[in-house]
């Protein structure tokens, strides 16, 4: 199998029973893919009748130490009583299994060269985000997130900046061949126009503290039960600035977004501070999101699943959308900051 061609080509379902048969966990046969492009994610039946969640990593995307480094987090999150689903500590079914490894915190293990983790089974819906409280009883839960990760940030994952999610990704599609001729000359200088503006609203903003997020907080990262909110899916945890893991959860026009915003914040600082200067990042992020999602397609076309499930990703139009997209990004960043 080449990983860098066809990542998931030898995860069969056998595979993955025998995967988890070898950590001690017996499957009864019946398994469900879930929604998950990034990774492999399967929720699995055992024999004893209960079920968890199986996550196969995509190879090459993090290193050992940084999903290790990911899993820890969020065991430090749940030992404080915060609703962040951690992965499971896993065993052996024979002492001398050699098809298995497991890493020293034994939480990540490796089967056939795939690495993966086990997670117990939590169910909810998707928060409504519009009900009465809704936003403050989020914004509490990422305060208190937000405290434990200002504790000491992430040694081994990177930093989510206008380096990381801007400047690579835009210099990668460059260099991938991928942009279209008559389009390529646009794309880039619209997008060295656009990080232009990213890097000034961050000078501006100046030395914020950077600490450990979820990094990924859109509203199909929340499960609603009624008992509350819970996190799932730490996988894009990184170092940045509070705000990325309040901006996604922001819709609507300005003054909609004001309000759900000033909801937000009315939980979140009853947990933890918050530095009303990254208010000037929001539109930053949103254009930094936007240049890392093209790449982000583009690196992953090898994968079958996402020819078959982004059928219009690559077409001259699918760019011309882009640069109109970063466009309006660019008037975007030219405004005030939202208010609140």
């Amino acid at each position: 199998m080449s990983s860098a061609e066809t990542p998931y080509a030898g995860l069969d379902p056998q595979t993955v029973l025998t995967a988890l048969d070898a950590v001690g966990l017996r499957g009864d046969g019946r398994m469900l893919a879930l929604n998950s492009y990034e990774n492999r994610v399967y929720l699995i039946y055992l024999e004893d009748g209960s079920s968890i969640v199986a996550k196969f990593y995509r190879p090459g995307r993090w290193t050992d130490a940084q999903i290790i480094e990911e899993h820890a987090f969020v065991a430090e999150l749940a030992a404080q009583d915060i609703p962040a689903v951690a992965p499971l500590e896993l065993g052996r079914a024979q002492p001398e299994d050699p098809t298995l490894k497991l890493d020293a915190g034994r939480t990540l293990a490796t089967h056939q060269g795939f690495r993966f983790a086990v997670y117990p089974r939590r169910g909810g819906r998707a928060p409504e985000l519009d009900a009465p409280g809704v936003l403050e009883w989020i914004g509490r839960f990422i305060g208190r997130i937000h405290a434990v990760g200002a504790q000491r940030p992430f040694r081994h994952r990177p930093a989510l900046d206008p380096d990381t999610l801007g400047q690579e990704p835009r210099d990668w599609l460059l260099a991938s061949g991928m942009l279209p001729a008559e389009i390529e000359r646009a794309w880039r200088q619209t997008v060295d126009a656009a990080l232009v503006q990213v890097r000034e609203r961050f000078d501006q903003a100046g030395g914020l503290p950077r600490i450990r997020l979820h990094g990924d907080c859109h509203p199909g990262n929340l499960l609603w039960t009624d008992s509350g909110p819970h996190f799932v899916d730490f996988d894009d945890a990184r170092n940045g600035c509070a705000v990325q893991d309040l901006w996604m959860l922001l819709s609507g026009t300005p003054p909609e977004r004001s309000t759900q915003l000033d909801r937000l914040l009315e939980g979140y600082r009853q947990m933890h501070d918050f530095d009303v200067r990254q208010l000037g990042l929001i539109e930053a992020l949103r254009t930094l999101r936007l240049i890392h999602y093209s790449a982000w397609l583009a690196r992953r076309w090898d994968d079958p699943a996402f020819p078959a499930a982004f059928p219009w990703f690559g077409t001259p139009r699918y760019w011309e959308e882009r640069i109109a997209e970063l466009r309006e990004q660019q008037a975007a960043m030219a405004e005030p900051p939202l208010a609140i």
